[in-house]
């Protein structure tokens, strides 16, 4: 059984960019993705994986569990590995995974890594992104690949671009859609939105897009910009009017079981065992 993170709202940040890991610890998410990869020039890679060892500790000064997002070919993978696990980052971030096999390769690498440097065996966790058209009959697999794993993602813009589809939410339905099936039937969270990361210049629609994601069973989202992040919370958290109906829900049903009772009407609703159990998933994360 996962030891499952409760995450709303993972933010990115460039490792190079100091002013921005500097303040990423006071920006409210519950995440910070310290990136190696897109956001970073590939002269630069060096320098970022540098940084991580200062980096890391900054950015956990608010609580925030670490993660380092790592590049997909396997020679930088492999330094990357090196420098997040050297440096105590709790979760490695793997881009365009191509099957089960490959996060085991991963996997054996991070376990080499935290030998050499006295972390504990499997402490550093996973979070999976599929990018590429190949990869997607292959999520559910890749998703039961390690006991590392505890997210997975599919990706916007890597794998629009991939299959030739703009990053729509029309084009995006089907494989991040595919990726929550994999991430529950493998009991991790599924990772994202149905949509692009998009949100800067339409707050609304952005929240309107998070709403309807959460409702589709996504438990987690990541933030390119700070301003996202109190939006994605909201949105991807427990509302306390949400909180205080599924308390009243379990109570009535609760009730209703000590009657002899399998199903009961609550607030103009019928209730039974699924939809109470979803109330208490909900008062569990709320915690």
């Amino acid at each position: 059984m996962h030891d499952l993170p409760t995450w709303r709202s993972l933010l990115y940040v460039p490792a190079t960019r100091e002013s921005f890991v500097a303040k990423a610890h006071t920006r409210g998410a519950d995440a910070i993705i310290l990136d190696l990869e897109d956001a970073v020039a590939p002269a630069e890679k060096p320098a970022a994986r540098a940084a991580l060892a200062g980096a890391v500790p900054l950015v956990r000064q608010g609580g925030a569990d670490v993660c380092v997002r790592i590049n997909r070919p396997l020679r930088l993978a492999a330094q990357d590995i090196d420098a997040a696990v050297s440096a105590g980052a709790d979760l490695l971030v793997l881009t365009k995974l191509m099957g089960p096999d490959h996060v085991r390769l991963l996997a054996e690498l991070t376990a080499e890594s935290e030998a050499a440097h006295g972390v504990p065996a499997g402490r550093t966790r996973f979070i999976g992104l599929v990018e590429t058209a190949a990869a997607l009959p292959l999520m559910e697999a890749i998703a039961r690949a390690d006991a590392r794993m505890v997210a997975l993602g599919a990706g916007g813009e890597d794998l629009a671009t991939d299959l030739g589809m703009e990053p729509v939410p029309d084009a995006l339905y089907v494989p991040k859609m595919l990726a929550v099936l994999a991430a529950r039937a493998a009991g991790i969270l599924p990772l994202g939105f149905v949509g692009t990361v998009a949100g800067l210049s339409d707050p609304q629609g952005y929240r309107a897009m998070l709403r309807r994601s959460r409702a589709l069973g996504f438990a987690c989202a990541s933030c390119v910009h700070p301003s996202q992040v109190p939006i994605v919370n909201e949105e991807y958290g427990a509302r306390p009017e949400e909180v205080d109906r599924a308390r009243r829900m379990v109570v009535a049903f609760e009730a209703a079981l000590a009657g002899g009772l399998g199903a009961v009407g609550f607030e103009g609703q019928m209730i039974d065992a699924p939809v109470v159990e979803r109330a208490r998933r909900l008062l569990a994360r709320s915690r």
